[in-house]
């Protein structure tokens, strides 16, 4: 793998981790178009580098995530039921990542509810920076869930549920984001446990840059979504997931 792709690489996990658009869409089709093969190395790097945009988070966000026990209760109580599901269907969700179809469909009905939810939800006003409940998190909590499908979004089925039972979108965009470091820290953990034996000492410096990069990229993109949310909602991801997904359908159809 050249530093090219891994600028690439990095670019597209930082830049879509966060957004409700599906990274794993992103790489599959990046990958795809840099006529990269998978191997050993590029299984660990597209694991490694999610450090970098779990990390942005917190930096980001460092007040928040200074000790608070019911912050983290409510993270705890989010967290729970995709790691639950997660660990318990990991051969089933194994099989779909392989399949290009079942991601395009994912992008493409995930996109035609996000339209729908911004419609509905834009005609409403709502409080922002209202305290989270225990049972809201558990909800949006429970919609990760969905997310174990490829195609899906964490972001995106994050956002929607924390829509429905009530925040606002730039409240149900920052739980999203605040879920994603329990969660994205535990699967990368995972992983990382599962190809520990694929990552070598002469990989090292082309898995720190892409993860620095990551960290960057992720940075630009969780202020960029806020700012487009916050003016135009979230219709036009909608939009852009249903073309992604043709996009997938017609790449890779047989």
């Amino acid at each position: 793998m050249s530093y090219l792709h891994i600028l690439i690489l990095s670019f597209v996990e930082g830049l879509t981790e966060f957004l409700p658009v599906s990274s794993t869409g992103h790489l599959i089709l990046t990958n795809h178009f840099l006529g990269l093969e998978s191997s050993e190395f590029s299984q660990a790097f597209d694991v490694i580098i999610q450090f970098g945009a779990i990390a942005a988070v917190v930096v980001i966000y460092k007040e928040r995530f200074k000790f608070n026990l019911e912050f983290y209760k409510k993270l705890l109580i989010g967290f729970l039921p995709a790691a639950t599901i997660g660990f318990l269907g990991k051969k089933i969700i194994a099989d779909m990542m392989d399949s290009s179809v079942v991601v395009a469909w994912a992008l493409i009905v995930g996109g035609i509810i996000m339209i729908l939810t911004d419609w509905i939800f834009s005609r409403k006003k709502y409080e922002e920076n209202r305290p989270i409940n225990y049972k809201n998190s558990f909800l949006i909590g429970l919609s990760q869930c969905l997310a174990l499908v490829p195609g899906v979004s964490r972001s995106a089925a994050t956002i929607v549920s924390g829509q429905l039972v009530g925040l606002s979108k730039k409240d149900a965009a920052e739980f999203s984001f605040f879920l994603a470091v329990p969660t994205l820290t535990a699967a990368t953990l995972y992983k990382l446990w599962k190809i520990k034996d694929m990552i070598h000492s002469e990989h090292m410096t082309q898995l720190a840059i892409g993860t620095l990069f990551s960290f960057i990229f992720a940075i630009f993109a969780i202020r960029f979504f806020l700012s487009i949310i916050k003016n135009y909602g979230f219709k036009w991801f909608g939009v852009y997931r249903i073309i992604l997904g043709v996009v997938v359908l017609l790449t890779f159809k047989s």
